[in-house]
C-alpha cells in the first residue's frame, strides 16, 4: 500500500486556508533528550531533523514564510555547556544546510542581534544571506539571539533618530510606519504561531507580529513534531474564523 503523503492531504482539504506566515517556538528538545537519558544538546541535534521536515512540509503546502525561534536573547543564561553546544550546532547547520536550502529555492534569513555571536558565525550568516537572497520559494527565518521586545526597541530607535533629524514629525508615526522598521516587514503578516513542548506562552517571540495571529499549543516535544502534527495545526487554523475586530456576520458578508 502506498504511503499517504500528509502534505498532499492538507492541500486536498485545506488549500484555501493555508497560513502564509507560520512562526514556531521549537520547545522541548532538552526535555526530550533527558527522558531518553541523553544530554540536552543531543535533543537540539535531533531537533535539526525536525527543522528539515518542517521546511520540506512548508514548501510542499505553499507556506510563504516559516519563522523558527532557534535561540532567544534570554537563552544565554542557560548552562555554559548547553550554550556552547548550541553555538557549535548553529555553526554546523550554517555550514551544511545552506546549499540544500539554496538548491530548493529557499531564502534564508537569520533575524536577531548578530553582534552577540562570534565572528565566524557572523561570517557564515552573511554568506548564507548572500547565497540565498534571490530565491523566490519559501522564506525561512531563523530567529537567533532574538526577542520580540528587542525587535520593537530597534524599530523605536530608528524612528526616534528620524524624528531627531527632522526626517519625520512625531505625528507621522503610524502602526504601518512602525511595522515597516520591524524585522519581518518585507513578509506576510504572521498568521499562525505554534509552540511545542506543552507550555502555553509566547516567550518574547514575535510580540509585534503576533497581534492577530492564531495561537496553537501542542504537548509534543519539538523532535517529535512530524508532518502529521503540522497538519493538525493547519487544520485547527483552517477551522478558525479570523475576524480582525469585525463581527462574524460582517466577515461572512
Amino acid at each position: 500500500m502506498a504511503k499517504v503523503d500528509v502534505a498532499d492531504q492538507v492541500l486536498e482539504f485545506y488549500s484555501e486556508s493555508i497560513p502564509q506566515h507560520v512562526g514556531i517556538i521549537m520547545d522541548g528538545n532538552g526535555r526530550w533528550a533527558q527522558q531518553k537519558g541523553m544530554p540536552r544538546v543531543y535533543g537540539h541535534k535531533k531537533g535539526v531533523d525536525a527543522v528539515r521536515e518542517a521546511v520540506k512540509f512548508s514548501r510542499k503546502v505553499g507556506i510563504k514564510s516559516l519563522t523558527l525561534f532557534a535561540f532567544s536573547s534570554e537563552n544565554w543564561k542557560r548552562p555554559e555547556d548547553e550554550v556552547s553546544g548550541l553555538m557549535e550546532l548553529f555553526m554546523l547547520v550554517l555550514t551544511r544546510e545552506v546549499k540544500t536550502l539554496h538548491k530548493n529555492n529557499v531564502k534564508l534569513k537569520i533575524v536577531g542581534d548578530l553582534d552577540g555571536f562570534s565572528k565566524s558565525i557572523q561570517d557564515k550568516v552573511v554568506s548564507a544571506h548572500e547565497l540565498t537572497k534571490d530565491n523566490t520559494g519559501l522564506t525561512l527565518n531563523v530567529a537567533a539571539n532574538y526577542g520580540g521586545r528587542w525587535d520593537i526597541v530597534q524599530a523605536s530607535k530608528i524612528l526616534a533618530e528620524k524624528v531627531k533629524s527632522n526626517e519625520l514629525n512625531l505625528d507621522d508615526i503610524t502602526e504601518e510606519l512602525f511595522d515597516s522598521f520591524t524585522s519581518f516587514s518585507d513578509q506576510a503578516p504572521l498568521d499562525l504561531m505554534i509552540r511545542t513542548g506543552g507550555e502555553m506562552r509566547i516567550s518574547n517571540f514575535l510580540l509585534w507580529q503576533a497581534a492577530y495571529a492564531e495561537l496553537y499549543f501542542t504537548p509534543l516535544y519539538w523532535p517529535d513534531f512530524k508532518d502529521s502534527a503540522f497538519a493538525q495545526a493547519i487544520e485547527s487554523f483552517a477551522g478558525t474564523e479570523r475576524r480582525f475586530g469585525l463581527t462574524g456576520e460582517q466577515v461572512k458578508d
